[in-house]
């Protein structure tokens, strides 16, 4: 049985294999860090990408990291997502001290309660725009026409339904993103982590793309968006932080 903390030991039963937001109506934290810190070994070296990193987030929160590449930004990114493991410290998502379980539990919980929007999109190739929204609903009970119908409003919400049976390849960039937002919606996840989402788009689908974000933070998603996106980083009431050599910082 998971190590949990008597502060967090009333929010959530852990033992349910199926957890959802439904799950959390006394939530206390979407995310927190406390003194998380992440080691590679890179031969006989050492490096540390985070260190002891302390952070809470709450739903609803608007969450701005910058910093230079290389600076520990996707690696904290993947932490919270559960993708990565904290070396060191402790990390809670959604009250749920994910990292004290095995990888077939984080896995279902990120599919649940996580929504990741990635710079390069990270569309499987071989799938359709709705094909890929339908892909993190594969754990859901819901009838197949229920999750068909669900994806294709999603693509209704980013203006990519009429594009729906294309393959990635047949998008452009800002068409990409605007797909791989709405499967970041799938599953209405309380949490969408977005790593340089605007990166590589124009102005138009660039603005598309900040405008979808700040829509998530209003509905009580508590988004976090690593960024060097200046129209991101300057948002009215968005908490900023700043990552330097593996260390957060609160950004004035």
């Amino acid at each position: 049985m998971p190590m949990v903390d008597d502060d967090h030991q009333d929010a959530v039963d852990y033992a349910k294999d199926d957890l959802s937001e439904d799950d959390f109506p006394k939530v206390k934290h979407a995310v927190k860090l406390v003194d998380v810190t992440r080691t590679y070994r890179l031969g006989k070296k050492e490096i540390e990408a985070l260190k002891r990193v302390n952070l809470e987030v709450a739903l609803g929160d608007l969450v701005v990291i910058s910093g230079r590449s290389g600076s520990g930004k996707t690696t904290l990114l993947n932490i919270i997502g559960a993708i990565d493991l904290v070396t060191s410290g402790r990390l809670f998502v959604m009250d749920v001290p994910i990292n004290d379980y095995d990888e077939t539990f984080r896995s279902s919980f990120r599919l649940g309660n996580t929504g990741f929007i990635f710079q390069s999109y990270n569309l499987v190739s071989t799938l359709t725009a709705i094909e890929n929204v339908l892909f993190p609903m594969q754990l859901s009970a819901k009838s197949s026409d229920e999750l068909e119908t669900e994806a294709m409003a999603l693509l209704e919400r980013v203006e990519m339904s009429d594009r729906a049976d294309h393959l990635p390849w047949q998008l452009s960039s800002g068409e990409q993103q605007r797909v791989a937002i709405a499967r970041a919606m799938a599953n209405d996840p309380p949490i969408i982590l977005a790593d340089e989402p605007t990166a590589n788009l124009d102005g138009e689908s660039g603005q598309m793309v900040r405008d979808l974000l700040l829509e998530l933070n209003k509905e009580g998603k508590a988004v976090i968006i690593m960024t060097h996106d200046e129209r991101i980083i300057d948002q009215s009431g968005a908490r900023r932080f700043r990552m330097e050599s593996g260390e957060l910082h609160d950004n004035v």
